[in-house]
């Protein structure tokens, strides 16, 4: 068994316009001051971390790192979760992802999309470059459209696509694999990576690849009906990463786990800060360091009514309580009698 490390902050919901959330310095500075040990980061906005500065430049990655260490915090992980939504892009959704990409490549999804795979490749190997071994990403989706499908889907049509998307990732998997980094896809509704099944037909089609693996967030679970808890005994050997993210499903007589396109606050399935909704986290920690669980407890703030900044807050306090300091000993080994095999032979009557 291991203790896991954190507290942990997810930075993508916090970087802004203003201070201290519009530059490394001040936002790594303020996680600290909330009481953070280690933050996970974005790779999109240079503002907090230029992917081709940190490629070709020791000095500023020797100062990414500097400042972190030097405002209190380790960098636990990149993440490329907006990138690698555009590895893989249904047209349905063309106009909507546009905005993850460069001005420039807008309305052009094949431009679109060799940028998004050359930012996920460069971001695996500047985590190499950091020292860090997993990194955070999306799948991308182009079957979820066909999720519950009217009239019914085409035969072969999810398997096509999910040949697709194995074809588009096994490259970005094997230069992972050169560079000793873990691909943690986020199961997450909205990517054809959503729940233990399709992660399933995904890591099949990949040929069982050693990194390709699971960040972990029940949140998801929660809002899907699926059983959160059996999902780390089944795949506990491929969660590698754990966002710390709150849920509550509440379903009535007018909607259910579809939503009913209400609004994150009028929805039945609803995002709650840590400590605020159903998942029972007690459970969660505790199944994840029986298991050896090696990794960070990443606080990622998405609530439909907290301010995000009483968010973090809490989070951090919620996560170091949560977090078990793994025994050295057996609770019993107080009454151990260190009997030798003789009399371990005596007491069977051998």
């Amino acid at each position: 068994m291991r203790t896991i490390k954190g507290p942990a902050l997810f930075l993508a919901q916090f970087i802004g316009d203003s201070a201290p959330f519009d530059s490394w310095d001040g936002i790594t500075r303020w996680a600290a001051e909330q009481g953070y040990l280690g933050v996970q980061v974005p790779t999109n906005d240079p503002r907090i971390l230029d992917l081709d500065r940190a490629e070709a430049s020791q000095d500023y990655r020797d100062e990414f790192l500097g400042v972190a260490q030097a405002n209190g915090v380790a960098v636990t992980e990149l993440s490329t979760h907006l990138q690698g939504q555009l590895v893989a892009v249904h047209p349905a959704y063309d106009a909507g992802f546009d905005a993850f990409a460069p001005e420039a490549l807008r309305g052009r999804p094949g431009a679109r999309q060799e940028w998004a795979v050359g930012q996920v490749a460069r971001a695996i190997r500047v985590s190499r470059l950091l020292g860090l071994d997993r990194m955070a990403t999306f799948s991308g989706a182009l079957a979820w459209p066909y999720l519950y499908p009217w009239p019914q889907r085409a035969p072969g049509l999810v398997e096509a696509a999910f040949d697709t998307l194995a074809a588009r990732w096994r490259p970005l998997l094997d230069l992972a694999e050169e560079n000793g980094v873990d691909v943690c896809y986020e199961i997450h509704p909205g990517e054809d990576l959503h729940d233990g099944v399709t992660f399933e037909m995904f890591l099949e089609r990949v040929g069982g690849h050693a990194r390709a693996n699971m960040l972990y967030d029940p949140s998801h679970y929660v809002l899907q009906q699926l059983d959160y808890l059996a999902n780390i005994d089944i795949y506990r050997d491929r969660i590698r990463m754990f966002h710390v993210k709150d849920a509550e499903f509440r379903p009535s007589g007018r909607q259910g786990v579809y939503g009913g396109f209400q609004n994150w606050v009028d929805r039945a399935g609803r995002f709650r800060s840590p400590g605020d909704g159903q998942v029972d986290f007690g459970a969660v920690f505790s199944k994840l360091t029986q298991y050896g669980f090696d990794g960070w407890a990443v606080v990622e703030w998405e609530c439909a009514l907290k301010h995000p900044e009483d968010g973090a807050r809490e989070g951090a306090a919620f996560v170091r309580d949560h977090i078990i300091r793994v025994t050295p000993h057996a609770f019993d080994d107080f009454a151990a009698s260190g009997v030798d095999r003789a009399a371990i032979d005596r007491a069977l009557g051998l």
